[in-house]
């Protein structure tokens, strides 16, 4: 179900753009994340940054686009976006001695040090990869070619999330039995 709602957005986006132009679909992307987010506060209580950062840049690249009647605003979003996390993550890990990505998902796993550093340069990869593939496509490749990469695109944090699963699976540690026989 948490697929369907990240997925959901994107989703309205490329029909409105198929069934009308960039600008509309636009303010359609802008509603259905605010209808995104409220379903996930609705559902967890709380907004992760992650969350919170996308709403703000789709607002404000949204609302970039509609007044200036500029679509490079909304295309170079991801762009943003991506390349924001990983500077972060890279700075924090590297220049802060923080961890972001053990303290926004440590309470949730339970992993050693090293490999939560080494997930964290995973990500970070993963967020370059990502912005310079929406950059290259948002800079040489027309509007339509960018709207149908961003539903075909789909299946490279498809690929990322798998990947990682797999990676994690390697390294949780086992529930410590408490010799009690479960039911």
């Amino acid at each position: 179900m948490r697929f369907l709602i990240d997925f959901f957005p994107i989703g309205l986006f490329v029909a409105a753009y198929k069934l009308h132009d960039i600008y509309t679909a636009t303010a359609v992307l802008m509603a259905a994340t605010l209808v995104q987010t409220g379903i996930i506060y609705a559902i967890d209580r709380k907004l992760q940054t992650l969350q919170k950062v996308t709403l703000v840049l789709v607002i404000v690249f949204g609302v970039l686009t509609l007044a200036l009647h500029d679509e490079r605003f909304i295309k170079w979003k991801p762009t943003v976006l991506y390349a924001s996390m990983a500077i972060v993550l890279g700075a924090a890990l590297w220049g802060w001695k923080k961890n972001f990505l053990q303290i926004l998902l440590g309470s949730q796993l339970t992993l050693p040090t090293a490999v939560w550093a080494r997930l964290t340069v995973i990500w970070i990869g993963y967020f370059l990869f990502m912005a310079a593939i929406n950059g290259y496509v948002a800079a040489y490749y027309s509007t339509e070619d960018w709207v149908n990469f961003k539903l075909w695109g789909y299946i490279f944090p498809v690929i990322f999330i798998i990947g990682q699963g797999l990676y994690i699976a390697r390294h949780l540690k086992e529930p410590e039995a408490d010799g009690k026989e479960q039911p």
